[in-house]
């Protein structure tokens, strides 16, 4: 029996999110089907996330147990000839039976995109927040000292989740704009993990008071709250993506990813 783990990019538009479901297209549903055409038996992938519906990746990470013999090259060039043009395993590793991508991640980082002009850009549709109003971004990065450390940020949970423990940790939180990109504002949050929706609504009250609408001190106080009915709705999941996952030194065997690919 061998433990294969998965570099994964794709673009969460067309699927309801990563794990698999009865009644329609998920990326974890597409990916499992697809290694059992290469690998001959059905296979179980173990993701990092999970991400939402429309929420995109560009380094989820999974692990696959198989008892097949294919060659690492070979599963690579299988895989992406026979996936679909919006997913794309970017790179294949064969790691220690022990390693599990969710339980051994260390950190996570996300970003989230918003395009911030008066007018739509319809090529960034599917990837961004059209925000039409000026924002403040001085006030919006006011805030984010505030989510750094271990906190509880049960104001920003999904509503209606009943979770055992709220809080987690933020390493790190930027906001700025993005490089050769007109308009578009990207915040990148680093945390040991995160709850469903979180990012997202932290974006939201960010916007909020990039708006106008709310202070950096009112920031503080849903924050200090504890309580989801106090925060501003979430940010849509278009503008999402899981950026990279970090692990330590346990797993990687061997790999094989293609020449120019970073190891």
């Amino acid at each position: 029996m061998r433990n294969i783990k998965l570099i994964i990019a794709y673009d969460g538009t067309n699927y309801l999110g990563w794990q698999r479901q009865k009644q329609g297209p998920t990326i974890q549903g597409v990916l499992e089907d697809t290694l059992r055409q290469i690998v001959g038996h059905r296979v179980k992938l173990r993701a990092a996330g999970r991400t939402d519906a429309g929420v995109h990746a560009l380094g989820q990470v999974a692990h696959f147990h198989t008892t097949s013999k294919r060659d690492l090259e070979t599963l690579f060039r299988a895989l992406n000839a026979l996936l679909p043009r919006d997913i794309s395993v970017i790179r294949v590793e064969e790691v220690d039976f022990r390693f599990h991508a969710q339980h051994d991640a260390l950190r996570k980082t996300y970003f989230y995109q918003i395009y911030n002009h008066p007018v739509r850009n319809p090529l960034l549709r599917l990837y961004s927040w059209w925000v039409p109003e000026p924002l403040d971004l001085e006030a919006m990065r006011a805030c984010l000292p505030l989510i750094i450390g271990e906190k509880d940020f049960a104001s920003f949970r999904k509503s209606g989740t009943d979770l055992k423990s709220t809080v987690r940790t933020v390493y790190e939180a930027t906001l700025k704009r993005a490089v050769g990109m007109a308009h578009v504002i990207r915040f990148e949050i680093t945390g040991r993990g995160f709850m469903r929706y979180m990012v997202r609504n932290i974006v939201g009250a960010l916007v909020e008071v990039g708006r106008g609408r709310l202070t950096p001190e009112d920031f503080q106080r849903i924050l200090e709250a504890r309580d989801r009915s106090v925060a501003p709705p979430p940010a849509p999941p278009q503008g999402l993506f899981l950026k990279e996952v970090y692990y330590g030194k346990k797993g990687r065997a061997k790999d094989y990813a293609p020449r120019g690919v970073r190891r």
